[in-house]
């Protein structure tokens, strides 16, 4: 079997998990399910970054430890990943000291013997919530950090420094070589012009009198590891890189990290440079989502436009969250969404395309062959295009492109309700002869069958309940033994298995004014 690592970033735990995490947990869910069906051992990871001044001090404000707030917070993201059937083998967090703190300080080691740590003393402003030293020059009219709005504290320290700026042009040849990979191609132009500017030095460290809250720097007590150190490394840490583990050497280098485009730097920049400091591999790919907007802004409290994920899926259900997330915002794209889109989508979408075609055909065919399915041989009346699934698999055209998927899987959704319209099976039902009938109902049934299949990776809960109705062969896509080439076969059109009894199924997405009296 092909082996296939991919990633999400790592949430931080300053706050529960906000709908931008959850829709990058679902895109990176789809494409692992989508690689086990097709015949990948994958490994999918993801977790929490749990240290830092932020954290510290929102701990002490909520009369906390730091360690009991970050658990809370890291439940949470747990939570929002096993309520919506995301399928990751490992979750790692950055306090984790058996597994993730040997191999941050072993990292930290390998640069040190690398001459590639310098301590320095270092004056000027840092920014609480960036977690960084920031510039006057990135500074709003009003002296404040332009995303967090406040104002920077001047600090004074003497911290390790890792000299990022000596990997640039390796960097860009990596690239620009197409070892390290980066998608979309506005993201790759983009890390390009940083590179070509030139990398700066950037510190790796904090005192720990400033940020009590962290790793210890091996070898020198006084100083914590800064979140680069301790962040990125869990990419490795998970797979045992400390004491270089068979899954180490079986998975690493990664085939895929997928982040948020705020923190490209951070990953096609200090990370390289980490790896290489390090003498190990780049990772292959790295997947750049953009920002959800609501009504044209960015999310704030403030202006009370946050969409919290948890209330969405309590309120229409975690197949409807995945969905209308994949499918509502671009894979490598900004998207906007509100409340009021959401519960549109689920309407127009959900509940009168996809739950009413499949509460449709499943009661017409209890009605009008209430015992056995016609045995007649299947011929193709409908007219749908099946996409081909291998287009979406790593180093294919395709790759990550969800919402792609999910909008080919809606067309055969728009065509099959169509065919309902134009086919009449209730007229057809008059008529003496019921072999159209026959036929227009069991090219219902294969669509619907194949509407599933391919919706697996997207919304696993959905394609199980439709092919459990149908009597039809099932995929797992959270399990990692798979047979490619079955599954395959199975999204071939007429192999619809009709020797079955279709079962009734309850309404997969009950109309808005039921969901609203709930």
């Amino acid at each position: 079997m092909n082996k296939f690592y991919i990633t999400t970033s790592i949430v931080y735990t300053n706050a529960k998990p906000h709908i931008g995490f959850a829709l990058e947990l679902f895109q990176t869910d789809a494409i692992a399910r989508l690689h086990r069906l097709l015949g990948y051992d994958v490994k999918f990871l993801t977790g929490t970054d749990e240290h830092g001044l932020k954290i510290y001090r929102q701990a002490e404000e909520k009369g906390q430890t730091p360690q009991q707030f970050v658990d809370g917070i890291a439940g949470q993201v747990q939570q929002l990943a096993a309520d919506n059937q995301v399928s990751n083998d490992d979750f790692i967090r950055t306090t984790d000291q058996k597994r993730h703190w040997p191999a941050a300080q072993k990292i930290w080691q390998k640069l040190a013997e690398n001459n590639l740590l310098e301590k320095r003393k270092y004056s000027g402003l840092y920014c609480v919530g960036c977690e960084r030293y920031i510039r006057e020059d990135e500074l709003n009219k009003q002296g404040q950090c332009p995303d967090h709005l406040t104002e920077p504290e001047h600090l004074e320290s003497e911290n390790y420094f890792f000299k990022l700026s000596d990997f640039t042009d390796s960097i860009l040849v990596k690239i620009k070589s197409g070892e390290l990979e980066i998608h979309p191609e506005e993201r790759r132009n983009e890390i390009l012009q940083l590179l070509e500017s030139g990398l700066e030095d950037i510190s790796f460290s904090r005192d720990v009198s400033q940020i009590p809250w962290g790793i210890p720097v091996p070898d020198d007590p006084n100083q914590v590891m800064y979140v680069w150190c301790d962040a990125l490394t869990n990419y490795i840490s998970a797979l045992g890189y400390a004491e270089e583990t068979e899954e180490f050497l079986t998975f690493w280098p990664a085939d895929t990290h997928m982040i948020g485009k705020d923190i490209l730097r951070f990953h096609a920049a200090i990370w390289p440079a980490m790896l290489m400091a390090a003498e190990l591999p780049m990772p292959k790919n790295i997947l750049v989502h953009g920002f959800i907007q609501s009504g044209g802004q960015r999310m704030s409290k403030t202006i009370g436009n946050v969409i919290d994920p948890f209330e969405i899926s309590i309120k229409y259900g975690s197949s409807a969250l995945r969905l209308i997330l994949l499918k509502e915002i671009p894979a490598f794209k900004d998207g906007d969404l509100t409340n009021e889109r959401i519960g549109e989508l689920y309407q127009s979408e959900l509940a009168n395309k996809l739950g009413n075609l499949i509460s449709r055909v499943t009661a017409m065919t209890n009605k009008y062959f209430p015992n056995d399915l016609p045995e007649v041989e299947l011929e193709k009346l409908i007219e749908i295009n099946i996409p081909d699934i291998k287009q979406f698999e790593v180093n294919q055209p395709n790759y990550g492109r969800t919402d792609l998927l999910i909008e080919q899987i809606w067309q055969i959704i728009e065509s099959a309700n169509q065919f309902v319209e134009d086919q009449k099976p209730w007229e057809l039902a008059k008529q003496e002869d019921k072999t159209q009938l026959s036929q227009v109902i069991l090219n219902l049934l294969e669509t619907i069958r194949l509407i599933a299949l391919l919706l697996e990776p997207i919304d696993p809960s959905t394609s199980q309940k439709i092919l459990d109705a149908l009597g039809q062969e099932k995929f797992d896509s959270s399990q990692n033994v798979q047979n490619r080439e079955k599954y395959l076969q199975l999204l071939e059109w007429g192999r619809f298995n009709n020797e079955v009894t279709i079962q009734p199924i309850q309404p997969l997405f009950p109309r808005i004014d039921d969901v609203d009296k709930n």
